[in-house]
């Protein structure tokens, strides 16, 4: 190489944008928000992993068109904390591992089937989804390269996560690992309302209680001794 050729400048290489919104509306409707939202809840809650929902997955670096934003979507082995979107490949290259879709009645086939050929090809294990219009569960779990189906009808659980998926009355009902079912924000907020309530007024009787025994002479504090 002559000393000319070895001076040239190296070129920058180019910039690649990952935009973290693909300009979609979050929900075709409240039953698909309430999905998202409280599914999302729910498990961040009860797992350790990272949750979001309604986030866009970039699998493959240089290649921001190739990109799905899953309704609700777990990563084993991902810490939490506050992403844009999930880069693959500035997560250790760890895809998505268990995905949740809600398809609304404006979804159609060849969306459904996108989707599910997307996450299968970049390696999701698990990918359950609910139709609203059929009232129907569907899913699916990793065998060798396919997300093959497994038959739901009288109930599943996801082997990784410890999820269970019943249906009943046309409706899909989801339970954690401990068997509690999943809860609205609102009833959640209800229950730790209740439990701070519960707390306080532990602290209120422990309280009086010491204070009633200095009345009399005695130290609280030796009798935990």
């Amino acid at each position: 190489m002559s000393t000319a050729a070895a001076l040239q400048p190296v070129a920058p290489e180019p910039v690649v944008v990952y935009p973290d919104s693909d300009g979609q509306p979050m929900a075709d409707n409240t039953e698909q928000f309430e999905f998202i939202r409280d599914t999302q809840s729910n498990l961040d809650a009860c797992l350790p992993h990272f949750v979001a929902g309604d986030h866009l997955w970039y699998p493959v670096k240089g290649h921001p068109e190739i990109r799905v934003a899953p309704d609700v979507y777990v990563v084993i082995g991902r810490p939490k904390g506050h992403r844009g979107s999930y880069k693959q490949f500035e997560e250790g290259d760890v895809p998505l591992t268990v995905v949740f879709e809600w398809w609304s009645p404006n979804s159609n086939f060849n969306e459904q089937l996108r989707k599910h050929q997307f996450y299968e090809r970049h390696g999701v294990q698990e990918f359950y989804a609910w139709d609203q219009a059929r009232n129907h569960f569907s899913a699916f779990v990793r065998e060798g390269g396919r997300l093959e189906p497994v038959n739901a009808d009288e109930g599943w659980t996801s082997p990784l996560l410890g999820i269970r998926f019943a249906v009943k009355d046309d409706a899909l009902h989801m339970f954690r690992p401990d068997g509690q079912p999943f809860r609205s924000l609102a009833e959640m907020e209800k229950l730790r309302d209740a439990a701070a309530a519960e707390r306080d007024a532990a602290m209120a009787a422990t309280e009086k209680l010491a204070a009633k025994l200095r009345e009399l002479g005695i130290d609280p504090a030796t009798l935990a001794k």
